[in-house]
């Protein structure tokens, strides 16, 4: 097949880590795949080798694929900064900020977005693997779809089904999702994916011929539930931990009700001999070694949040008994003495006061800052690393204390600062963990002086094999790719 659409029965069903796994599969075989997700709602985002934003999953897609993430692998990307509106992202620009309905009538421009993407990989690749968003069950979205059915329908294009057995209620999930599609999206469906299954097959083996005979649609196979895999969550706050007996360095971080690029913290999570800790809702902010404030995409509503927690005198406890403290984007912009929106583009015009730990300020602008960036990373007593990431950010940071920068990049730019005493670090650099040496340095600036590396590529590198490894025992591809 020249492209195959994976749509699943709910959210976090699988849909992601399944397209990963086709695209390592084919390329394996040598053929020239590409990702495509038409329409993605995501905090986590990632910036493409075009200047663009797209969603971190069709990143880690890309990477599956042996390809750079490009604007077309997901050419509309709604990025939430409330319940009711989102930044909308088309060709990986922000183009408007509207709410639920307001989107629901720009549908028709951002399908045009969608079908000129589709176009140009289609004629550059020799298969697509497309994922969908959501559920094609959610009817009252069907007017207008764009993101799945609607999708698979305009292009027509096959369709397998994949439903999470780890939740519970998988057989109902797939039987009531055929019975909520019109009899052309039913047909369309080519066969289902149980995911995340632990147990004896055979205890599970009647259930899935039932459903065969229910549906009509073959069960093509079920996927082991893995055990420590690590990939980028889209979206999802992922929780899972590799701790192992003494550690050498507690962190922590506050969960921000808009928390953007969480992934970024994902090299202290999974590392070893690092007790790192979500700081969620109603969670005292508990002494550690580090503080971390990662990104927001609501920064003066998050830092509301922050204060309304007690978290910022927590803070400021935390820095007189000679804590770290680290700001990432949104969570830097905070550390500074006010954040200003003049045109109120993360909601009503006006300022707020910052925590006042930094000689800064930060003003959003409307243009938005996207690029990927690589230099040296500045810590402790004149102590350098390399150090690579990327920018997303709508603010501009000013002030005495970016005289002090603590990210010098190979343009000579300069990102960021240290705090005259040596115990705040601000950046809008994203990735700021990812490069083995640079989280070394932070490390050791924070506490842990002999503390081991982790190369996070390698390790996300050996784990899409692994997922591919097991997909391709689990399924039965014959036909589809």
């Amino acid at each position: 097949m020249r492209a195959l659409m994976v749509q699943g029965c709910t959210s976090d069903a699988g849909k992601s880590v399944l397209v990963a796994a086709l695209c390592r599969i084919l390329r394996r075989r040598g053929v020239r795949v590409a990702p495509f997700k038409p329409q993605n709602m995501a905090l986590n985002s990632a910036v493409t080798v075009d200047g663009g934003e797209i969603g971190r999953a069709q990143a880690l897609q890309a990477q599956a694929a042996g390809l750079a993430p490009r604007i077309d692998f997901n050419p509309v990307l709604l990025k939430p900064n409330s319940d009711k509106r989102a930044q909308v992202i088309i060709h990986g620009k922000a183009v408007a900020d509207l709410n639920a309905r307001a989107y629901h009538d720009y549908k028709r421009v951002a399908m045009a977005a969608v079908l000129t993407s589709w176009s140009r990989l289609t004629q550059e690749f020799d298969c697509v693997i497309v994922e969908g968003a959501g559920s094609p069950a959610e009817v009252n979205l069907r007017d207008r779809d764009i993101a799945n059915m609607g999708f698979a329908e305009a292009v027509d294009i096959p369709v397998i089904l994949v439903g999470d057995i780890d939740r519970g209620g998988v057989l109902a999930h797939f039987a009531g999702t055929l019975d909520c599609l019109s009899a052309s999206e039913r047909a369309r469906v080519q066969g289902l994916v149980v995911n995340k299954f632990r147990g004896d097959i055979g205890l599970l083996q009647p259930g899935l011929d039932w459903l065969e005979q229910r549906t009509g649609k073959p069960v093509l196979g079920t996927l082991p539930y893995l055990h420590g895999l690590f990939l980028d969550a889209e979206d999802a706050l992922a929780h899972h931990s590799e701790r192992e007996g003494e550690t050498k360095l507690v962190v922590a971080a506050p969960v921000f009700p808009r928390i953007s690029n969480a992934n970024d913290l994902d090299p202290l999570r999974l590392h070893p001999e690092i007790d790192f800790r979500w700081v969620g809702p109603g969670q005292p902010l508990s002494p550690c070694d580090l503080i971390v404030l990662p990104g927001s995409k609501s920064v003066q509503a998050d830092l509301a949040w922050l204060r309304e927690q007690g978290h910022e005198a927590a803070i400021k406890r935390h820095l007189r008994y000679g804590g770290k403290l680290i700001g990432l984007c949104g969570g830097y912009q905070m550390l500074g003495r006010a954040l200003h929106d003049p045109a109120g583009l993360e909601g009503k015009p006006g300022s707020v006061t910052g925590l006042g730990l930094l000689d800064c300020e930060t003003t959003l602008e409307a243009e938005k800052q996207l690029r990927n960036v690589k230099g040296f990373l500045k810590v402790g007593a004149g102590r350098t690393a390399p150090m690579q990431g990327y920018e997303i950010h709508m603010g501009v940071t000013t002030g005495a204390a970016l005289d002090r920068p603590a990210v010098r990049f190979d343009d000579d730019r300069t990102d960021g600062t240290i705090s005259a005493d040596g115990q705040i670090l601000g950046t809008y650099c994203h990735g700021l963990f990812d490069t083995p040496e640079a989280l070394v340095a932070l490390l050791a600036w924070a506490g842990a002086g002999d503390i081991a590396p982790v190369d996070l590529a390698l390790r996300r590198e050996a784990d899409l094999d692994r997922l591919a490894d097991a997909v391709e025992a689990a399924l039965d591809l014959r036909g589809l790719i």
